[in-house]
C-alpha cells in the first residue's frame, strides 16, 4: 500500500466528495454562492455543484475531494488520504502549498527578421485585404508591422509589444503563401496589440489574429477600444493584459464564427464568470455579422461600398441635361 495507508482507507477517501470534506473541515473556506453551489475562498473560480466540483481558472473538475487536495492544493496523495480519512489534521490552507525549488526562467530572447527597405510586398498585401492607407500608417509608425524574408520569402511581421513598448513577441504570415510562423522566442503572454487614442479606455476587443484586429479598426474607426489578437483561440495573452490592465471593465470577443472560434469564446466567457478576480468585467460574444473574421467582413463591405459607387457613377452617365 502506498506510504502505509491500506487499500481500503483509499478506497474511503475516494468516496468522500469535495463539500462533505470542507464542511466537516475546513468550513472556512467554504462561500455559498448559490442555491445548491459553493465556492471557496481560496479558489474564487471554482464552483461545486451536485456532489461534484469545476475548477474553470484551471479548466478541469472531478467529484472527490481526493482530486481537489492533490490537484488543486498540491498535497501528496498518502497525506490527503490520511487528511480525509481523519488519521492526519488538517493543516491550515497557506501550509498546504507545496513549496517547490524555484525553476529558472528560461532565458527567451525575441529574434525577429530583419525589415527590407521598401515593403512594397506587404503594402501590396494589406491593402489586398482590404486594410486602408491610413491604418497602415499607423501600424508602420508604431512599429507593429513591416515587411521581411523568411527562407527567401516575403512575409509580413507582426510585432506585439508590452507595457513598455518593448517588443515581446512576433509572427510571420506569408504574402504570398499560407506561411504562419511564430518568430523565435515570442512570448506568447503579450500578443500583438493595437493601442487606442485614448491610454485609459475601459474597453477590448480581442481577436485571432493581427488582420481581424486591424480589420476592426477599418470597420469600427469609432470604437477607440484596446485591440488584442490573442494568436489563436487562448486566453493567455488576455488573461496577462487584464492583469495589468484592471481599468477594463468591458472584454468583447471577437474570435472567428466558426466552430472553434465560437466554444472558444464561449470557454473564455464562462471562465471569467467565474473568476472573482476579474468579476467587475462584463463579457460579451461578438463574432462578425458576416463572413468567418473580420478580415472577410471588411473585403465583403468594401466589395458592396465599390458596386454600390460604380452603379451611382452608370446612373449620373445616363443623365440627360
Amino acid at each position: 500500500m502506498p506510504g502505509g495507508v491500506s487499500s481500503e482507507q483509499i478506497a474511503a477517501a475516494r468516496e468522500v466528495d469535495l463539500l462533505t470534506y470542507l464542511q466537516k473541515q475546513e468550513p472556512h473556506e467554504l462561500v455559498r454562492s448559490a442555491s445548491g453551489e459553493y465556492r471557496t475562498k481560496s479558489h474564487g473560480s471554482l464552483v461545486i455543484s451536485n456532489n461534484a466540483w469545476f475548477w474553470h481558472r484551471g479548466g478541469f473538475g472531478a467529484y472527490s475531494a481526493l482530486d481537489y487536495l492533490t490537484k488543486i492544493r498540491g498535497m501528496d496523495f498518502v497525506e490527503a488520504v490520511e487528511v480525509i480519512c481523519g488519521i492526519r489534521a488538517s493543516p491550515i490552507v497557506a501550509s498546504l502549498i507545496v513549496k517547490r525549488a524555484p525553476v529558472a526562467k528560461e532565458n527567451k530572447t525575441l529574434i525577429l527578421p530583419p525589415p527590407v527597405k521598401f515593403p512594397s510586398r506587404m503594402l501590396a498585401y494589406l491593402q489586398g485585404r482590404g486594410i486602408d492607407a491610413g491604418v497602415i500608417k499607423r501600424c508602420l509608425d508604431a512599429g507593429i508591422i513591416y515587411e521581411s524574408r523568411y527562407n527567401g520569402e516575403a512575409v509580413c511581421v507582426f510585432v506585439g509589444k508590452d507595457e513598455n513598448g518593448i517588443a515581446r513577441f512576433g509572427c510571420m504570415r506569408g504574402i504570398n503563401s499560407d506561411l504562419k510562423r511564430d518568430c523565435s522566442g515570442s512570448d506568447k503572454k503579450t500578443g500583438f496589440r493595437l493601442r487606442p487614442h485614448d491610454p485609459d479606455s475601459s474597453a477590448l476587443a480581442a481577436f485571432e489574429s493581427p488582420t481581424d484586429s486591424i480589420s476592426h479598426l477599418c470597420l469600427y474607426p469609432e470604437q477607440d477600444s484596446h485591440r488584442l489578437s490573442l494568436g489563436g483561440v487562448s486566453d493567455v495573452a488576455l488573461i496577462s493584459f487584464l492583469e495589468k490592465n484592471p481599468q477594463i471593465n468591458h472584454v468583447s470577443l471577437c474570435l472567428d464564427s466558426d466552430e472553434a472560434g465560437q466554444t472558444a469564446a464561449a470557454r473564455i466567457k464562462t471562465h471569467f464568470e467565474g473568476d472573482r478576480q476579474f468579476s467587475h468585467i462584463t463579457v460579451t460574444i461578438d463574432p462578425p455579422v458576416l463572413g468567418k473574421d473580420y478580415n472577410e467582413l471588411l473585403l465583403h463591405t468594401a466589395r458592396q461600398e465599390r458596386e454600390h459607387r460604380q452603379a451611382g457613377h452608370r446612373k449620373d452617365a445616363g443623365l440627360s441635361l
